[in-house]
């Protein structure tokens, strides 16, 4: 293929495509790519892919299926940053007598 050619193909399947950020699913290449790895490439990535043969736009399964595990891992990695932060305080209770009271006991204790 000739580079006019190459790039004439490459803006042809740019401009059909109309989000910034698309999800492709990836075939199997001879270089050792793996088939059927859904991930969000921008615009110009994904049409070059998609020329050179290495990914196919992902069907509304797998989309919705990729969504749905980003928000699980958004979710987890939101809490597990809330678990880090969480601060625990004690405080006496001004109010509370017991523990004035389990001081002289013990103090008694100790005279007799």
């Amino acid at each position: 293929m000739d580079v006019k050619q190459y790039y004439r193909k490459l803006r042809e399947i740019e401009a059909t495509l109309t989000e910034q950020d698309v999800l492709v699913v990836s075939l199997e290449t001879s270089d050792g790519g793996k088939a059927g790895r859904v991930s969000e490439v921008p615009r110009h990535v994904a049409a070059k892919m998609m020329l050179e043969g290495r990914a196919v736009l992902a069907d509304e399964k797998s989309r919705r299926a990729y969504l749905e595990g980003q928000a699980v891992a958004r979710r987890a990695a939101h809490k597990a940053e809330l678990a880090r932060r969480v601060q625990v305080a004690i405080i006496a209770d001004p109010d509370d007598d017991s523990a004035v009271t389990r001081k002289k006991d013990s103090e008694q204790d100790s005279r007799k």
